[in-house]
């Protein structure tokens, strides 16, 4: 278990404040279309279910191509958002 969810298991508070920011998030217009778009190419390409770790990804260059699952959710430069969310390197 990773840093975060050690502190997240240990803080119920936190936990919570965090699960309901990203519930709202999650439900920005912006993000709906995102995802609606992905699950659609996702689909179109036969491995909407498939359950293979692989899903499409959306680069900073506006490409989208495929990638494992983990990957796409650890990248630090795919998006600016992501670099400013992470923070840099320690």
């Amino acid at each position: 278990m990773k840093a975060t969810a050690k502190y997240y298991a240990s803080h119920p508070e936190a936990r919570k404040k965090r699960l309901e920011y990203q519930a709202d998030y999650n439900k920005r217009p912006d993000q709906l279309k995102k995802r609606i778009e992905l699950n659609k190419i996702n689909r179109d390409r036969g491995q909407y279910a498939d359950h293979d770790g692989k899903d499409m990804s959306h680069h900073k260059n506006g490409r989208i191509i495929e990638e494992s699952a983990s990957r796409n959710r650890g990248s630090k430069s795919n998006a600016p958002g992501d670099k400013r969310a992470r923070g840099k390197k320690k």
